[in-house]
């Protein structure tokens, strides 16, 4: 599984770069904070329901959650799933807030 740090997804953000997001937490979750990215939660990878996902197989995708450990999990499930180009936000959203002290 490769990572990426807040700091990385925030400088491409800026520089206009469109990213394949997605948030891994439960809606009330998302709903609280997010960075923009669409809600996949968890529960629905390790489920299998990814039809959303399927279009992006070859794409880069980040991946985030809380703290990056649920993140980290859907990263695995999908790529034992083949998808080839999967990242793991390092430290979540807690690290994101804490690091842009949002």
């Amino acid at each position: 599984m490769k990572i990426i740090t807040a700091e990385e997804v925030k400088a491409r953000t800026d520089a206009g770069e469109k990213l394949n997001i997605i948030d891994v937490r439960e809606p009330y979750e998302n709903a609280e904070f997010n960075i923009g990215g669409n809600l996949v939660p968890l529960g629905q990878i390790q489920s299998m329901q990814i039809d959303d996902l399927e279009s992006f197989k070859n794409d880069e995708l980040i991946m985030y959650c809380r703290s990056g450990n649920r993140s980290g999990q859907a990263c695995l499930i999908l790529e034992t799933l083949g998808f080839k180009n999967v990242k793991n936000l390092t430290g979540g959203m807690l690290n994101w807030r804490e690091t842009f002290k949002v």
